[in-house]
């Protein structure tokens, strides 16, 4: 049965990867931009699979006295989040050499660490294939809710991990050029067909997963699935992390553009504590809008840590850990930032480390601050849709990056 099932899907694989390859290729001769996120405000991360087409980015030299804010910019906290994301890279990385010398930079003092980052890296501006050096910085947070670990009347609302009849295909292992695209879905008799969308989970289907938690909020329950990651607090005090697992392999919907079409907010209005608002001032209407996005993401429960992991493999920091499209920016990489604060002109010029990524983070100058974890955090996160500029910090010498 086995082996039946692995040729099964190997010849779907095969039939599917034939079809998609046809399809970029049509992609790329009308040079289609990367999409855009879908929701006009709050971020989409962590649930989408990687599109298939590489992102055509160019890489600028900059001597670091013409970047923006350079000269100004407390440089030694992001210093300290690249050499965390060090354990994961590997020897072979052009980035390995600056990991081992990072270890001799004291971590508090910024005179070495700027002298470390200059002498170190050289800089270069990330633009699109189209010539734009600005793109789209959105935010992005951990949140925390109450739950319990037993269903009650107040907590009925599961968090599910990942179904023992969810399987995924990766194309990448039968074609090289879909590199980074997954197909999901269940088996029934000799098919595999679409697995449940969130309209069939939340509404009633008997899904094999195990139950990590009961929340009490659907549409702060949908938040966390968007972030991609968060945390439970128990009546005791104690907290459970969540950590993204895997999803049920549907295209993701916004919210924020479903709410705008029926004429239930303005863009304006789509931020997330927009939307959280129109979620409480319309429980009727809820149901339907969250049936709208048939993506849903499956959790696993994270050990104690510092902060959630992200794509990286290690614990994301707060403000100065950067969500990317790795087709354009390398996973590890620091990462210069000119943006502004969220609904605000005032600067925000940081040194930052590539260490995650995003389903709607696409384009070669798009990005996704991590603000960090609570309420707090989720304010900034959620009101963030900035223009802004990026630059690679990329090894002294060394040409720049081939992803």
């Amino acid at each position: 049965m086995t082996h039946m099932l692995d040729t099964f899907l190997r010849s779907f694989a095969l039939s599917a990867a034939a079809i998609l390859v046809v399809a970029g290729c049509a992609e790329q001769t009308q040079r289609v931009a990367p999409a855009a996120p879908a929701c006009p405000a709050c971020v989409e991360c962590q649930q989408c699979p990687a599109p298939a087409r590489r992102a055509e980015a160019r890489y600028q030299q900059t001597p670091f006295a013409a970047i923006p804010g350079w000269q100004d910019a407390t440089i030694a906290p992001g210093v300290r989040a690249f050499a965390a994301g060090c354990p994961r890279i590997a020897q072979s990385h052009p980035l390995r050499p600056a990991c081992d010398s990072v270890l001799a930079t004291p971590p508090a003092d910024e005179r070495a660490a700027r002298q470390f980052a200059e002498e170190s890296f050289s800089a270069w501006a990330v633009v699109s294939a189209e010539g734009t050096a600005e793109g789209l910085i959105t935010g992005y947070y951990e949140p925390v809710l109450p739950g319990s670990r037993a269903r009650t009347d107040r907590f009925r609302h599961p968090v599910y991990g990942v179904p023992e009849d969810l399987v995924a295909v990766d194309l990448e292992s039968v074609n090289p050029d879909i590199k980074g695209l997954r197909l999901r879905g269940r088996v029934t008799g000799n098919r595999l067909i679409p697995y449940w969308t969130r309209a069939e989970i939340e509404g009633g289907s008997a899904l094999p997963a195990p139950i990590i938690a009961w929340v009490e909020d659907p549409i702060e329950l949908f938040f966390v699935q968007i972030q991609g990651s968060g945390q439970i607090e128990l009546a005791s005090g104690a907290r459970l992390r969540l950590g993204y697992a895997d999803q049920n392999g549907h295209p993701y919907r916004s919210m924020g553009r479903y709410l705008i079409q029926r004429g239930e907010l303005a863009l304006e209005q789509t931020s997330m504590q927009g939307i959280k608002a129109w979620a409480a001032a319309n429980p009727r209407k809820l149901r339907e809008a969250l049936d709208a996005n048939p993506s849903y993401v499956f959790f696993r429960e994270m050990p104690e840590g510092d902060g959630p992991l992200g794509a990286l493999g290690v614990p994301l920091t707060a403000a100065y850990s950067l969500a990317i499209d790795p087709r354009s920016v390398p996973l590890g990489a620091p990462v210069f930032l000119a943006t502004t604060m969220p609904l605000s002109p005032q600067p925000l010029h940081r040194l930052m480390a590539a260490q995650d990524t995003g389903g709607a983070i696409r384009g070669a100058v798009r990005a996704d601050f991590f603000w960090g974890t609570g309420i707090e955090a989720g304010a900034l996160a959620g009101r963030m849709r900035q223009q802004g500029k990026m630059w690679i910090l990329w090894p002294r010498g060394e040409s720049p990056p081939k992803l």
